[in-house]
């Protein structure tokens, strides 16, 4: 019986720790210190890549969509403070993720918030959901290091939450 218990103790141990396919309380389904979910990037041009062809790279991935108005918001502060810094750094790559639109809307969008930063089709939501519940806000970053792992995400736009974040790319990129 003693042994009977302990190995349920040990399995619910480990079941709690696995947040694969579990959402978190802001709706992630992916954790810091996780390999970061790979995709195809289509751009709005038609070309394409891999987000692991990036690997050497800090990346931040924003997720966004025109409809959004905390997106609007950050979007402004993100192309100050984070790319028109570090655009010319070949070791950065920012990366704009648009929920469910298309290239024209993508465009106009773009040219709306003034954002130069490259803005990609998530024309299914299937990239999303790599990240977050299908159903959770769109208004997130991830940050990833050059080996590919989560190391930062962020929920809507809190000025605190977005400092961290600009101070986690300064550090990767020393």
């Amino acid at each position: 019986m003693k042994k009977l218990i302990i190995l349920s103790v040990i399995i619910l141990v480990a079941l709690s720790s696995c947040s694969s396919g579990k959402k978190d309380n802001r709706g992630y389904i992916v954790k810091v210190g996780d390999k970061a979910p790979d995709f195809t990037i289509k751009y709005i041009d038609g070309t394409t890549t891999q987000l692991g062809s990036l690997k050497g790279k800090t990346i931040m991935l924003q997720f966004t969509a025109s409809w959004c108005g905390v997106c609007r918001k950050e979007m402004p502060f993100i192309e100050s403070d984070i790319w028109q810094k570090y655009r010319d750094n070949a070791d950065f790559a920012l990366i704009g993720i648009d929920l469910k639109e298309d290239a024209e809307t993508i465009k106009a969008f773009a040219a709306a918030t003034g954002v130069t930063y490259p803005i990609v089709l998530d024309e299914d939501g299937k990239i999303f959901e790599l990240y977050a519940e299908k159903d959770a806000g769109v208004t997130r970053n991830v940050l990833i290091n050059s080996e590919g792992n989560i190391v930062f995400l962020t929920r809507l736009y809190d000025e605190n939450e977005f400092d961290s974040l600009k101070q986690n790319i300064e550090k990767l990129l020393q």
